[in-house]
């Protein structure tokens, strides 16, 4: 090699030494995100099976292929989920053999849960389809709607969050984030029949709680009054509750995990909610005044507009 690539390469090996941190090495291999995300395709494909197959299902071959595509869900997620309980403290000095165990009984409990996660999706497909006229049909909403994709990712990834899976839940959350712009925390909880309409920029907290019926617009945040006190803050209620029946419109933000949208409630666009709301209300934003003005520069009530000949 030459000197300046033997230089560049010792201050690459000097800065692993000052930043441990950002480096594994002599450790066993940590996760395999492809797995991860392989693991999500094919659970889309037993969610919604015949949507996104990969051959054609009839009814004399659905068992087999039902059974073939869960196993290779298990056996990686038996792999991925040990490697992952093996990054916490308290798993490091486990016998290798009780991990497994442990391991297996979460990938079993999670495999079962798959009837509620679907049962639930329904309920969000219907959701979706009866409350937007845009809709043609329930597969337009199934191919095509990233609220469904990334509601469909936050039920799987709270499944595993719920079963004390570290790392997976938070890497399927935000692939479904980078993909659709809709940021949902794998610890917030999300009652049935909830839409989420056009979705970019949505932001759901960890200790989030939505309630049934519930339908968010893009650009709303359910987030913590402040983060200033960082990890001291872990495990506290941060995040606002919202119960049964409640809209939330575009731009909104609502925040404090002391917070409690009660049922019926409708909160306008761009609204900025720090406290708690009583049911069967409805909050808006105070409206900014409009000024319109001509190519001369002067001033007219927006009513003119209309009637002005250009």
């Amino acid at each position: 090699m030459s000197n300046h690539l033997n230089d560049a390469v010792d201050a690459i090996l000097e800065s692993y030494e000052r930043h441990p941190h950002i480096r594994k090495i002599d450790e066993k291999q940590l996760l395999n995100r492809t797995l991860i995300l392989g693991v999500l395709r094919r659970l889309q494909f037993i969610i919604f099976p015949g949507f996104f197959d990969r051959k054609e299902l009839k009814a004399d071959n659905i068992r087999f292929y039902v059974g073939q595509v869960l196993g290779e869900i298990r056996e990686i997620l038996l792999e991925q989920i040990e490697k992952a309980l093996r990054t916490k403290e308290e798993y490091r000095d486990v016998t290798e053999s009780a991990v497994r165990a442990h391991t297996a009984g979460i990938v079993d409990a999670f495999l079962t849960a798959i009837p509620k996660i679907r049962e639930y999706l329904a309920t969000d497909l219907e959701a979706a389809y009866e409350g937007d006229p845009a809709a043609f049909s329930r597969e337009e909403v199934i191919f095509s709607y990233p609220g469904i994709y990334a509601t469909m990712v936050s039920r799987i990834a709270h499944e595993l969050y719920r079963l004390g899976v570290p790392l997976i839940p938070r890497i399927m959350t935000e692939h479904a984030h980078s993909v659709t712009g809709i940021d949902i925390h794998p610890g917030a909880s999300l009652g049935k029949y909830f839409f989420i309409d056009h979705g970019t920029g949505i932001v759901i907290g960890e200790t989030s709680r939505i309630g049934d019926h519930v339908k968010i617009y893009q650009g709303v945040t359910l987030g913590a009054l402040s983060t200033r006190g960082g990890q001291i803050l872990k495990g506290r209620k941060r995040h606002p509750t919202i119960e049964d029946n409640v809209t939330i419109y575009s731009g909104a933000s609502i925040l404090g995990g002391e917070t409690v949208i009660r049922e019926g409630v409708v909160i306008g666009g761009n609204s900025f909610v720090t406290r708690s709301v009583p049911e069967q209300t409805r909050v808006s934003a105070k409206m900014p005044e409009l000024q319109f003005k001509r190519n001369n520069n002067v001033e007219f009530q927006g009513g003119e507009f209309w009637n002005y000949e250009i």
